[in-house]
Parts: C-alpha cells; structure tokens; sequence
C-alpha cells in the first residue's frame, strides 16, 4: 500500500473518530445545528477559516495562478475586505439575534414567519452551488490518488459527508475543521520552506517562473483577469460582499456562547486566512509554475495539460518536492480541507431544509425529533443532487464555481440581511421581495452568460455578457427591498387608527 493511501485512509479515520465522539456528545437539535453553543472564540475562529480555506483555496487559486499568473489576485484581496465588513457589520448582530439560522434572524427583525421560506431557498440554492465546487475537487483529488473514475470518486466523498453530518453535526463538523486548519497552515508553511530552499531564495524561484511561464514577466502584473471593467468591479464587488451571504460562514456565529466570541471568531479567522494567502500568492503557487510546468513527469501524454488537471497543480508541487510520501500527505490534508467545507455547507442547507423550510410550509412548529429526523433526510437529499451537478460541471475550475457562489450570496442573503439589520423602514414584504429579485437575477443571468450559455450548454454567443452579473444584481435586490418596503409600510393614519 502507497505512502498515498495510506495518508488518504489516515483521514478517513480520524474524521470518522471525531464523527463518532461528537455524536456520542448528544443528537438533540442544538447539537447538530450549532455544537450547543459552547465553542470558544479562538476555536471558531479556526473553524471559519477552514470553512473558507476550502478545495476553493488550496487548489483553485493555486491552479488559476499556475493559468493566469498574479492577474488573478483579486481572488486573494476581495475575501479580506470581506471579513472585515462581517467584523464591522453583522458578527455581533447576528449572535444576538439568531440562535440556528439567518431565518432566526430575518424573522426577529421582520416578525414574519414567511423570511423562513426566503431564508431555507437562498440557504439551500448558495449551499448547493458552492457544494458543487468541493465536489469537483474531491473528484479530481480522489481520482489521481486511486485512478478511480470521476463519477466514483464524488459518490466516495458523497457518501462520507452523508455519515459525517447525519450522526457528527456542527460539533464535528467544527473540530474537523479545527483539525484541518492547523495541519493546512502547516502543510503551507512547510510546502513555502521547501520551494525557498530548493531555488535557495525567492529571486531565483521569480527568475525561474519569468523563465517557463508563456506570460514572462507579465507572470507577476496584478489586475482582474485582464476582463473588461465592468466584469472586473463586478466580481471583486460579489467576492467581497458574498462573504457577507454565505450560509455556511453565517451560522457558525451561533456556535458561539456570545457576541465578544463571534467578533473574536472573525479576527482569528482573518490573521490566519490572511496568513495562508500571501503564502500561497507569493510562494506556493509561483513554485508550482516552477517546478511542475513543462515537467514531463506531471504532463499529461499530448503535453498540453498536467495530468488531472489545473486543479492539481499544487497536488504535483507536493511530490515534486518530497515525492510520494508528501503527496500522500497532501492529499490526505487536501480531501479532509474538501471533506470538512462539504459537511459545513451541508449543515447549512439541512438545518435550513428542517428548521425554517419544513416548519414554515407545516405551519407548525415541528418536535425535536422530526426536526432532526428531517435534517437527516435533507442532509441525503442536498448531498446527492450536488453529486449528480459535480459530475456535469467537473472540468470547470473550482474557484471559478466559488466565484459564482458568492455573486449569488451577494445579491440574495447581504442586501436582505443589511437592510434588516440597519434599516427601521424595511418591511418583511419589501425584504422578500427584494431577496428573491437577488435570487433569481444572479442565477438567470449567471446561466445566460459566457462560463454556462456558451462553455456548459454549447450555445454559439452568451445572452448576458459577463460571467459576473454583481453590479447588476445588488443594485437591483436593494432598489426592489427599497421600493417594495415603502410601499407596503402603513399609512400613518393608519397606524393611528
């Protein structure tokens, strides 16, 4: 048996170790949605930036440098700014508010039950799309370890990720997340010491990169993909604000005990997202341009690709550095970074399936029991529809599927969640209203533009021109929330009456 295997079923095992301690802990609702409440600041803070440092991270951005060279730097920028506007604006709030769900949230500013079905829709639709990405990575990773079909490989990482939230929920799903972290920040620092040393400096692992890259020198020019400018303010605008959106981020403030902990969470979890960013951008990826472009080893047999894909570039660093024992680290660390994201945003759409969906549509609030009873059943649902769509997306970059996530999140969830939040004026109609225009807009127009028209569906021209529809759709969720609150507020002789 391989260094690899071994590494991979050495992961398996300890996620199935913690699987099995969290659920010895307790199976009640408030432990699978939200680990009781009871972790610390500094841990959930860790758990937040594992849920960020996703496949996403770890082998997207490192394969759309290993394209595109420091152009794709954005991807690094915008998630910062981000995260501060979380610190600034919704941490604190959100704690106090909610206690398993935006739709906690929504309906304690809004009084209205019925933010509980737009709530469990927009937590569900972003959960799914951004499981896809994970999905595509997991397969990937999976089949260049065992030489397994694709197919195959998604239904393995289908099936884990089904045991893991169906019996560990959020208080597993948050240590494996603390697990994953910690040997991920390693792994990158270790993966910096040995590029370094190799070229014996980072001058000569520059000169090499400007030697080998078809850019040149150009490798090392910042910007936003050399796109058109509306493209490039739109995304940096959805990466920066989507961070405000995302389900599987938002709910981790509710595993908290208050709003000092949910504030200290966001600054951990930047110092160290931070951290592994100028890491990977300044070191890690130019190292894989260096040491696995035009490597026969890693090449696929026509020579026009490296063997399993973009996605892998920095999977092929790792053996070209240590050989087979540090590929096999990698990739255990690479499926658990995967496998810890999926079980997050799994918990995200199962807990909005059964504790604002199934509740609201019964008219009823449901028992413990069914409540966890349908968060089992929506835990295998969300999982094998996001299966079925990896395999129709698997040859898309995962960081351009996240990207798609999170233009969705910041035209669906932030509008909604800041008027709620800030705004006395807004009405549970104008909110409802306004959230669901985001929905459908950023979906609609994402699936009428260049990356799904033209790449997925084969059309000759894209109707919509940009594959990132952001400056479109925010402007347009809020205007409706705007217009439609006002005019659904009472007549003040009304109200008097």
């Amino acid at each position: 048996m391989s260094i690899s295997v071994i590494a991979f079923l050495a992961t398996i095992i300890v996620t199935l170790v913690i699987t099995v301690w969290a659920a010895r802990r307790g199976q009640s609702k408030a432990a699978l949605y939200t680990a009781g409440g009871e972790i610390s600041g500094g841990q959930n803070g860790l758990a937040i930036s594992g849920d960020f440092l996703s496949a996403t991270t770890l082998l997207g951005t490192t394969a759309l440098f290993y394209a595109k060279g420091a152009d794709m730097v954005l991807y690094y920028i915008c998630p910062l700014v981000g995260f501060a506007l979380m610190l600034l604006l919704v941490a604190g709030p959100l704690r106090r508010l909610g206690r398993y769900s935006i739709g906690d949230v929504m309906v304690a500013k809004l009084g209205s039950e019925n933010m509980r079905i737009f709530s469990g829709i927009s937590a569900i639709t972003i959960s799914l799309i951004y499981l896809i990405a994970q999905m595509v990575g997991a397969g990937a990773l999976i089949s260049i370890l065992f030489g397994l079909p694709f197919t195959v490989a998604v239904l393995t990482m289908g099936v884990l990720a089904v045991i893991y939230v169906a019996f560990g929920g959020m208080l597993a799903a948050t240590w494996v997340q603390i697990v994953k972290a910690v040997l991920l920040i390693a792994t990158v620092v270790g993966l910096c010491v040995m590029v370094v040393a190799h070229f014996g400096g980072l001058p000569a692992l520059y000169d090499r990169v400007e030697a080998i890259h078809p850019l040149g020198a150009r490798v090392f020019d910042a910007g936003g993909f050399r796109m058109d400018l509306f493209s490039s303010v739109s995304f940096a605008v959805g990466q920066s604000l989507g961070i405000l959106g995302l389900p599987h981020l938002l709910i981790r403030f509710f595993t908290v005990p208050d709003e000092k902990a949910a504030r200290k969470s966001i600054v951990v979890a930047v110092w160290i997202i931070g951290l592994v960013f100028i890491l990977l951008l300044t070191v890690v990826a130019p190292g894989a341009i260096a040491l696995v472009m035009g490597n026969p080893q890693f090449m696929t047999p026509d020579g026009k690709g490296i063997i399993g894909g973009g996605n892998m570039a920095v999977m092929h660093l790792a053996e070209a550095l240590g050989g087979q024992p540090f590929f096999g680290v990698m990739a255990g660390i690479a499926f658990a970074t995967i496998l810890a994201v999926v079980a997050g945003l799994t918990i995200s759409a199962a807990s909005a399936s059964a504790h604002d969906l199934a509740s609201t549509l019964a008219r009823r609030r449901l028992s413990e029991r069914a409540d966890v009873m349908v968060f089992r059943v929506a835990t295998c649902a969300v999982v094998v529809v996001a299966m079925l769509l990896a395999i129709l997306f698997q040859h898309e970059n995962v960081a351009f599927l996240a990207a798609l996530v999170f233009a969705i999140a910041a035209s669906t969830n932030f509008p909604v969640l800041i008027l709620a939040l800030y705004w006395k004026g807004v009405t549970a109609a104008g909110a409802l209203a306004g959230g669901f225009t985001g929905l459908v807009s950023s979906v609609v127009l994402i699936a009428l533009s260049p990356a799904v028209w033209v790449a997925v569906l084969g059309h000759d021209k894209a109707i919509f021109p940009s594959d990132y529809p952001t400056l479109v759709t925010v402007p347009l969720a809020f205007a409706v929330t705007w217009a439609v609150s006002k005019l659904s507020q009472p007549h003040p002789a009304a109200a008097t009456a």
